[in-house]
């Protein structure tokens, strides 16, 4: 394999245009695409245009979306870029989409367009990755990689200011807004990626990233934590705002959760990328896991709006910290041929998000035992998030 051009690898101004890429198209695809519909549920359910079940059913029609999505990214193998650019003109056109669904519309269609966003996400996430950490390796500057994820979390903290601050709008009006900001950006990173390469990291370059040989073996049990983590966070990640808007009806109070979940998220991938990034996956891992079961226990004792910012903050900061050394440590596994063991994880999480709104849907409106149905997800998922917390801290060991 030829060696990186040492101009290229100590030249920030070659890399920009690749992370700026990589970053604004998160921002889109995860902000916009994959959780813009966390802060506009409630105030949907606030103009009639759904109910909280409804609610539900479309959040896992998104994480269906999302799971199919990931597995069809390998159309998009041979040229990702492609690939990134068609599923950020997806995200724009089902996001404008969302403004003509009403009461009255059929009841396949806020359905269709929540699991077609499903699947732009996950086209744009995959993609996104593979294209923008192969470029980054061949310059030598694989640790650069991270940086892009933040976008996730400046992209949920985008959108939830702008819900937050236009709340007293219709909720169709902020659909329109956030699909021409997606359109926008998208075209934005047409133009940053343009005379950028475009091939797919080969095998040498996928070793090359990998920060450190992983270990001894339980893949499967690799699985089963990632799975965990898609279950434990999906509920705060679906419903904290929902939360909030039953303590305080207030847009400009409950919908602070929102941006405040994307701002911990964004600043908690800084700061690993920028302090730990020659950490212990698995140990980083497990401590995002552990901080994750708080924040989805909080409010299971305590119900005061505070409390639900604190969980924002735990959950938000934890979530995407997990799933980069989720992903990471399965590329450090198998560095030969990761592919296999990524859809496993990837099935697995998707499984664990589609069963978390699912839950709350089949235990219903009522109580049982003085518990909501949100709480008793939330019950189950903190108990699930501290046993694999434990388990990755000690098989580290």
């Amino acid at each position: 394999m030829t060696k990186p051009t040492p101009s290229l690898a100590h030249s920030p101004g070659t890399n920009r245009p690749i992370v700026a890429s990589g970053l604004v198209a998160l921002a889109i695809a995860m902000g916009i695409g994959r959780f813009a519909f966390t802060p506009l549920m409630p105030l949907m359910v606030r103009d009639g245009t759904l109910d909280v079940a409804s609610g539900a059913e479309w959040a896992a029609a998104n994480y269906l979306g999302y799971f199919v999505g990931a597995l069809t990214a390998s159309w998009f193998s041979g040229n990702p870029r492609r690939g990134l650019l068609l599923s950020l003109l997806g995200v724009a056109v089902t996001t404008l989409a969302m403004a003509a669904v009403g009461a009255s519309s059929p009841g396949f269609l806020g359905l269709g367009l929540r699991a077609a966003a499903g699947v732009f996400s996950a086209w744009a996430l995959i993609c996104a990755s593979g294209w923008c950490l192969a470029e980054l390796a061949r310059r030598g500057a694989a640790a650069l990689g991270a940086w892009i994820y933040t976008g996730v979390g400046l992209g949920i903290a985008f959108a939830g200011v702008l819900t937050w601050l236009g709340g007293v709008q219709p909720a169709e009006r902020l659909w329109l807004e956030l699909g021409v900001i997606a359109a926008l950006g998208g075209l934005l990173v047409q133009g940053l990626s343009h005379g950028q390469g475009t091939q797919p990291a080969q095998i040498a370059e996928r070793e090359a990233a990998a920060v450190a040989p992983l270990r001894g073996g339980g893949q499967t049990a690799l699985v089963i934590c990632y799975g965990t983590f898609g279950f434990g966070y999906i509920v705060p990640a679906t419903f904290l705002p929902a939360m909030a808007r039953a303590l305080a009806p207030d847009p400009l109070v409950f919908g602070l959760t929102w941006p405040l979940f994307g701002l911990a998220a964004a600043l908690s991938v800084a700061a690993v990328a920028r302090f730990a990034a020659r950490g212990s996956r698995r140990r980083i891992w497990a401590l995002a896991q552990a901080v994750m079961a708080l924040g989805t226990a909080l409010p299971l004792f305590v119900q005061t709006l505070p409390a639900i910012a604190a969980s924002a903050v735990f959950v938000g900061g934890t979530f995407m910290v997990a799933t980069m050394a989720g992903l990471q440590l399965a590329r450090e596994a198998r560095p030969d041929d990761p592919t296999p063991l990524l859809a496993r994880m990837t099935a697995a999480f998707a499984a664990g998000q589609i069963a978390g709104p699912l839950m709350v849907r089949a235990i219903g409106p009522g109580r049982v035992a003085g518990w909501d149905a949100l709480s008793w997800t939330g019950a189950l998922a903190t108990i699930l998030l501290v046993l694999t917390a434990l388990w990755l801290w000690r098989a580290e060991a």
